[in-house]
């Protein structure tokens, strides 16, 4: 049944809502009579969010929705239209039920002329599919959601944050920890966690980032998310040693990262991927080691890379190539003369302690520059 052909019977519909709803809920639907009668779409598509809004409202918004805004869903904002219905479809528990509200939504939007709308709507649609295990599904609508949010500007938080969550959700439910991880950055950028997220919600956020960043076999900056106000979630939790160990991955720690390796069991899947995980350390040691270092000083023999990352000097080698393919790295490899010169480091973010050493090579070169500049000074004098 399109819109066009939906009939509302307004003085039926608010006298019955009037005689089965409470009191407190009486002042909307007199206020739903005045602006519909009066044309007021955008003024009646505000007073519609905040009737939803109500927590009294609840049991009386599917019917709300199928009943009323029907007959003019075509004459307001269809973006506002979607999250209308996209609010209401999570009072459905029947799935069949729940899908098949959202596709005839689906069917009614003019996908050409609402694109966002469309996106927004694709995206609880994947999100639904998730929820009922439906992957193949998900994945289907998470495709044709990114084909149309692709090509657009300028598109509304709530629009990117409805792609980028199920995105998430989608890809933890694969255990694909680098996609999940971004995706659940891009999230995070979408929203206000501190308004949009419970406290349950966000250490659930902060658990999982954690988890995917260590596990991630592309993951070797952890630096926005070090930054982010998410991991603050953890604090003061069980959870809270997973935050020292993302600052300890980032600074390529060794010692603490042992120090802390009796807690994996806490989390058995750290523990059941340690191999993993002690070479992901070894590589962010390695980045570590050619961080300190002067541009001058990077040719780094085997023997010294063995001692800071606490590997054997026959394990050498094949770390190097390993952060080379990784791209951590730029560089060549002797092997006859077993050196690795560095020639780049990946860029990340610094702790304290990091920033202070960097600040103390600044202080050794501009004293460097300064003794230079004396030395020379007197010759440029003499000339002049």
């Amino acid at each position: 049944m399109t819109s066009t052909q939906f009939k509302l019977d307004l003085d039926q519909f608010i006298g019955t809502a009037l005689s089965a709803t409470p009191s407190e809920l009486h002042p909307y639907f007199e206020a739903f009579r005045t602006l519909y009668t009066r044309k007021l779409w955008h003024q009646l598509t505000q007073k519609l969010f905040q009737f939803f809004e109500n927590p009294l409202a609840r049991p009386y918004r599917v019917d709300t929705f199928e009943r009323f805004v029907r007959d003019f869903e075509n004459k307001i904002n269809q973006l506002r239209l979607v999250e209308l219905g996209v609010k209401v479809s999570q009072d459905i528990d029947n799935p069949q039920k729940h899908l098949a509200f959202l596709t005839s939504l689906l069917s009614r939007i003019n996908t050409e002329q609402s694109k966002e709308a469309h996106v927004l709507l694709l995206a609880s649609i994947a999100h639904a599919k998730l929820l009922y295990g439906d992957l193949e599904g998900t994945k289907g609508d998470m495709d044709s959601a990114w084909r149309i949010l692709d090509s657009l500007e300028g598109v509304e938080g709530s629009v990117n944050a409805a792609y980028y969550g199920v995105a998430a959700d989608y890809y933890k439910a694969k255990a694909e920890y680098a996609p999940y991880y971004r995706h659940s950055l891009l999230y995070l950028a979408c929203v206000d966690p501190e308004k949009d997220l419970t406290p349950e919600e966000r250490l659930l956020r902060a658990h999982d980032l954690a988890i995917s960043a260590f596990l991630g076999d592309t993951i070797y900056n952890f630096g926005e998310l070090l930054m982010h106000p998410i991991l603050d979630s953890l604090d003061g939790t069980n959870h809270e040693w997973l935050k020292k160990l993302l600052f300890t991955f980032n600074e390529g720690n060794i010692g603490k990262f042992e120090s802390l390796a009796p807690l994996f069991p806490k989390e058995p899947i750290l523990q059941e991927n340690y191999a993993f995980l002690k070479q992901k350390i070894c590589l962010m040691a390695l980045i570590e080691s050619v961080f300190k270092r002067s541009a001058t000083d990077r040719t780094m023999s085997f023997q010294t890379i063995a001692q800071e990352t606490g590997l054997l000097k026959e394990e050498v080698e094949y770390l190097v190539m390993k952060a080379l393919s990784l791209k951590l790295i730029k560089g060549s490899l002797d092997q006859v003369e077993e050196k690795a010169q560095i020639t780049w480091v990946q860029p990340r973010v610094l702790s304290r302690e990091q920033i202070g050493g960097l600040a103390k090579r600044l202080e050794e070169w501009v004293d460097k520059l300064n003794t230079v500049e004396k030395r020379i000074a007197p010759e440029v004098l003499t000339s002049a």
